[in-house]
């Protein structure tokens, strides 16, 4: 498919500046924001930082923030925060967080590749827990909006995180990651890297497509999708971790974006919200196929220690989008915003 990038996508989509900074949403997250503003180390108190909840808006803002200094930064933010030992310091512990209470979660997940993607094949019977399927059916123009803002967090920065399992990989898994990263980021064609679709996907439902724009109002049901594809890419002894995540999206990419594509079509969304989902339904299925036989299987075939920790990727990102999905299906069936704070705010208006 060639269809051109919408026209109406923002100069500040194309040129992609640094995001403003948000407000914490608790004492740790408010420590990492003001220490980005001012330079200083964060301050914050060390035991409280170990008894926290792994789950919560605090420690999830935090982990974000601190992630996006591997990414675009934020604006009026020293590039060279990136590496400051404090802050380090400080996103190390938050890991630690969150891995042990995903590893605690899934302590009876499957340990073989075989066992973690099987039940990922085959479409279920039972779509009722399905966000894109409830999309399709029933969804309304304002659920499309909400999903796509809470999205743009990854998807306006789409297969950056896997691009750093690369370097830690070897022979067949590194030559067919390239391949799909290749596609990912526009077969050589600027117009077509997938961040890019996903803006113009934006643009066609009014939303604000500037990079990081929706932070503020992502839950942190959200916030931990996209933390657990940085918390993998950037540890190499989670490489294999990577994998499994990359799997599993790819997996199940397909069968959803044919769903949401219908669901853009049927709420009239535009034509670059619904070629951005009808793009994936073919470039994934062939995708799935190249990730599980030579990413996955090349991988093991030279490391296959790291099986173990290919199906925790794949469980683990099972477990988030569940609990996105439930958040997201549970707010919309009651008639109200899943997003934070609803109000205002790019080019948007939702019920409630």
């Amino acid at each position: 498919m060639n269809a051109p990038v919408n026209a109406n996508l923002s100069a500040t989509a194309r040129s992609a500046p640094a995001p403003a900074l948000v407000g914490g949403r608790g004492d740790l997250s408010s420590a990492v924001v003001e220490s980005l503003r001012t330079g200083r180390p964060p301050a914050h108190d060390p035991a409280a930082l170990l008894k926290a909840d792994p789950w919560a808006e605090d420690l999830q803002l935090a982990l974000h923030l601190l992630y996006e200094l591997h990414y675009r930064g934020f604006a009026g933010v020293d590039d060279d925060r990136e590496w400051d030992p404090d802050l380090l310091r400080m996103r190390r512990a938050l890991e630690t967080r969150f891995l042990h209470a995903l590893r605690t979660d899934l302590k009876d997940a499957p340990r073989s590749a075989e066992a973690a993607f099987a039940p990922l094949l085959f479409e279920p019977l039972d779509l009722s827990g399905s966000v894109s399927r409830h999309l399709e059916t029933d969804g309304e123009l304002w659920q499309l909006r909400e999903y796509a803002a809470l999205r743009s967090l990854y998807h306006l920065k789409e297969a950056d995180p896997h691009l750093w399992v690369v370097p830690r990989l070897t022979g067949r898994a590194k030559a067919a990651m390239v391949a799909v990263e290749y596609d990912e980021f526009g077969a050589g064609r600027a117009e077509r890297i997938h961040a890019r679709l996903f803006a113009a996907l934006m643009a066609d439902l009014g939303l604000d497509a500037s990079y990081g724009a929706h932070l503020d109002r992502a839950p942190a049901v959200l916030l931990a999708t996209v933390n657990l594809m940085s918390l993998f890419g950037l540890h190499r002894a989670l490489r294999g971790a990577l994998v499994g995540h990359f799997a599993c999206v790819e997996i199940t990419s397909s069968p959803g974006s044919r769903r949401l594509a219908a669901a853009m079509r049927r709420c009239g969304a535009g034509p670059a919200a619904e070629h951005f989902y009808a793009e994936h339904v073919e470039a994934d299925a062939l995708h799935e196929q190249v990730v599980r036989h030579e990413v996955v299987d090349g991988l093991l075939a030279e490391e296959p220690e790291l099986e173990p920790d290919v199906a925790f990727g794949c469980a683990a990102t099972v477990m988030l989008e569940d609990r996105l999905g439930t958040h997201l299906l549970t707010a919309w069936g009651e008639g109200r915003s899943a997003l934070r704070s609803p109000e205002g705010g790019g080019g948007t208006s939702y019920p409630g």
